[in-house]
């Protein structure tokens, strides 16, 4: 047995450990809990975590912890230990099922967009047990829920499980219609996560980069990615050892880390997964997000997770692959003939009418500070949203629109005319890697999300919005049988395809003509943040999350607030950071360079009066009046940010932060970036793009 074999899952009590340790009867049915979503009953959960607690133990672990997602995004956790002191001065080790099902973090200091207020602390955390416990760092953790006091859910994970309950639910109505009984219905995901790792001496010489994981100010590099070398290169020692390290541990927690290679953009990699249920897949990619932040430092390396840490190079993104399943069958899956296929047709048809009629809900999924600047731009998808279906099911859309007989031809044979090399079957249609929302052979890759992003909401987003899709199709379909349905059902597809074509587009998602042709078709456009998360807070939107139990209106709200918060704080920060490092570093070394030059030209002058000191003087002015208009800048980006901070309104805020701040922030960092001084070693010893992206 190979060392993988031997690692693989060693931390997680999954479904082989809980069968070894529990007894069966309490193994069916906890089963039941997590395959069929029966109830958990507590003396289930009581035989569970003594079970979990002595394995938990044997690894090393002292502690347990309820890990769960608020609504920061990211992970919390608060470890307590087994140990229960007894009178003679000793402690035993002890798990009670009511500590594994339950806790009680203080709910007021995590963002809740008002559904907690200070003196409002009590929350609750919910066990997952769809979600395997796992040990990190000799800390049993625990996969939960997490609630208010009053009920509101105040995370990721609980609207992402509800849209997963609906989807299911719908799905099944739709499957019973093709005689198929009950089935486990759920939705996969494959979080294909891109990052940056550069040197952590020249990131410890970086304010903006230790502060807002990006570059503020940065000369653009004399060699960037435009050679090409870097995409699928040979990886680095350094970062092949910290890769190795990091599959180790990725693998010891179930991660199923799959792929590895160098990205497109200098000191950018990726790391991809396999499939598995979404909501155990999204747990899976925070952790391997965590894991990579803190494993770069064994190698002298900083992991940036940000969505675009510089400039003219190509951001990192975080591709959600998705899928559907019915009991192990994938039903997007368009089989040999898509046409003859009806159930795919169906399932495809509410995916298409779902992303249309949502388009404006998973385009404001995406949405961040860090996200607007990569959206459109180095391999990024646009903001407009878009369906990419590619040559084979374009045509089939097409004939099924046009009433007309289309049959798949057989798959064509690739002969690269070389004896030795074997010839191999090609794929239907190609990819698209401008398209946000790409058909990619049995799944859909939403390309919109940014690599820092939790992927719980743009999953819950797809779910609801599919079993709406499903509903609906259900509902007309209802008593109707054998060719009777089948009839129907065609009809109804081909009447869906027809309303919802226009969110498919197979061209160029960076072409000038695809913004002018979206805005024809009706299609969204929102560019920024600040224009994208209004539409959560729609009638339209809580009337679909209502409808499906997913969120309630409160929860939408508060969501809405959080991330209005959140992009504004967020956007605080860069601004502080921006005029703290002009006055404090940018301008006094202008300053400096501008009197050396000075005393050069009076100098020459005084020691050889005839001297043509032109070129001199021509630089003197450049400085001076660069300075100048540094000031200029820094002084209407200064009275810009005060009015922003005096408005209370969080959405106005997010306006004037958006569509008059950023601007200014761009036209003071060309200033800065234009004055030749940020690449005069002697005067300015910062790294720069080139000495980050290319010496570390």
């Amino acid at each position: 047995m190979s060392k993988v074999q031997d690692i693989y899952g060693a931390m997680v009590f999954d479904e082989h450990t809980m069968q070894e340790r529990l007894p069966s009867a309490t193994y069916r049915q906890l089963m039941k809990t997590i395959k069929g979503g029966a109830p958990l009953d507590l003396d289930v959960a009581n035989v569970v975590a003594h079970a979990m607690k002595e394995w938990a133990i044997e690894l090393g672990a002292t502690h347990y912890t309820h890990w769960f997602q608020p609504l920061s995004g990211i992970t919390s956790e608060k470890h307590d230990s087994f140990i229960d002191p007894i009178d003679d001065g000793h402690a035993i080790m002890s798990f009670s099922g009511k500590e594994l099902i339950q806790g009680e973090p203080d709910a007021s200091s995590f963002p809740s967009g008002g559904l907690r207020a200070t003196f409002e602390a009590r929350g609750y955390t919910a066990w997952d047990p769809t979600s395997f416990a796992f040990i990190k760092d000799e800390v049993l953790c625990i996969p939960t829920a997490f609630c208010s006091y009053t009920g509101e859910a105040l995370d990721k994970k609980t609207p992402l499980l509800r849209s997963m309950r609906a989807i299911e639910e719908q799905a099944n109505r739709v499957l019973s219609l093709f005689g198929e009984p009950h089935q486990r219905v759920i939705t996969t995901l494959g979080a294909e996560q891109e990052y940056f790792l550069i040197s952590e001496k020249d990131y410890e010489q970086r304010m903006d980069l230790m502060l807002c994981g990006r570059t503020l100010f940065g000369y653009s590099p004399c060699k960037g990615q435009e050679m090409e070398e870097h995409y699928f290169g040979a990886i680095r020692p350094s970062v092949n050892n910290f890769m190795k390290e990091l599959d180790d541990e990725l693998w010891k927690l179930g991660v199923p880390a799959k792929t590895k290679h160098n990205e497109v953009a200098p000191c950018q990699h990726e790391l991809a997964p396999l499939f598995a249920n979404a909501n155990r897949a999204i747990d899976q990619n925070l952790l391997t997000m965590e894991e990579m932040r803190l494993l770069a430092s064994h190698y002298g390396l900083v992991c940036l997770e940000h969505e675009k840490p510089f400039e003219h190079i190509n951001g990192s993104g975080k591709h959600n692959n998705w899928s559907l399943s019915a009991d192990g069958k994938n039903l997007l899956d368009p089989g040999d003939d898509p046409i003859s296929n009806l159930r795919f047709l169906v399932f495809l048809a509410g995916v298409i009418q779902a992303v249309d009629d949502y388009q404006e809900l998973l385009r404001m999924s995406a949405a961040s500070a860090g996200n607007d600047h990569r959206l459109g731009a180095n391999e990024a998808p646009p903001a407009i949203v878009s369906i990419f279906l590619g040559d084979e099911l374009s045509r089939v859309v097409d004939a099924l629109i046009a009433g007309e007989d289309y049959h798949s031809d057989k798959r064509a044979e690739m002969d690269l005319g070389v004896a030795e090399l074997p010839n191999f079957l090609k794929d239907n249609s190609d990819r698209n890697r401008t398209s946000p929302f790409a058909f990619t052979g049995n799944k859909f890759e939403f390309r919109m999300p940014g690599s820092e992003q939790n992927l719980s909401d743009c999953n819950m987003i797809l779910n609801t919005a599919m079993a709406k899709s499903l509903k609906e199709f259900a509902n007309e379909m209802a008593g109707k049988t054998g060719n009777d349905f089948r009839a129907a059902a065609l009809d109804y597809v081909k009447r869906t395809l027809r309303d919802h074509q226009r969110i498919i587009f197979n061209g160029d998602g960076y072409s000038n003509e695809w913004p002018i042709e979206a805005e024809r078709r009706g299609l969204a456009n929102h560019k920024t943040t600040a224009d994208a998360l209004p539409c959560f807070i729609s009638q339209k939107s809580i009337d679909l999350f209502g409808e499906f139990h997913v969120l309630s209106e409160t929860e939408v709200r508060s969501r809405y607030e959080v991330k209005l918060e959140k992009y504004n704080k967020t956007m605080n920060i860069e601004i502080r950071t921006m005029k703290r490092l002009v006055r404090r570093d940018y301008l006094p070394a202008i300053n400096r360079f501008a009197a050396e030059v000075a005393r050069h030209i009076n100098e020459v002058k005084a020691a050889c009066p005839s001297a043509d000191l032109k070129t001199q003087q021509k630089k003197l002015q450049t400085l001076l009046f660069g300075s100048a208009e540094i000031n200029r800048q820094l002084e209407k980006l200064h009275e810009l940010h005060f009015t922003s901070l005096q408005l209370e309104d969080q959405q106005e805020r997010a306006n004037m932060n958006a569509h008059q701040i950023v601007p200014v922030m761009d036209s003071l960092r060309d200033a800065v970036d234009n004055m030749e001084i940020i690449v005069e070693r002697n005067m300015w010893p910062v790294p720069t793009y080139n000495e980050i992206l290319f010496y570390a």
